[in-house]
């Protein structure tokens, strides 16, 4: 029971954290990724926005993870408009 307790604690004590970092991040699986010039390129136009804090693209998983600098954000359709600008098929969007 006491060891119950002191896990229910723990989870209480970071679930805000989590839940503080993860409105940040925004992850979009893409088609069409398939070299490093995909990647700088996207990198190019994100690196335009202020919102943006960072974005990492990784080429075997086909996933762009945008992260968001404090109190700012894109919404999916700006999100979606900027990669299919770029020339890729955006499959979905999920907000983890």
């Amino acid at each position: 029971m006491k060891t119950l307790t002191m896990l229910t604690f723990f989870f209480v004590l970071t679930l805000p954290a989590i839940s503080a970092e993860d409105k940040n991040v925004v992850y979009a699986d893409v088609n069409g990724l398939v070299c490093d010039f995909c990647a700088q390129a996207l990198e190019k136009v994100f690196s335009k926005k202020e919102e943006i804090n960072s974005i990492n693209v990784d080429l075997d998983t086909k996933v762009i993870t945008i992260k968001f600098n404090d109190g700012k954000s894109l919404d999916d359709t700006t999100l979606t408009s900027l990669i299919a600008d770029s020339g890729y098929d955006v499959r979905a969007i999920r907000h983890e």
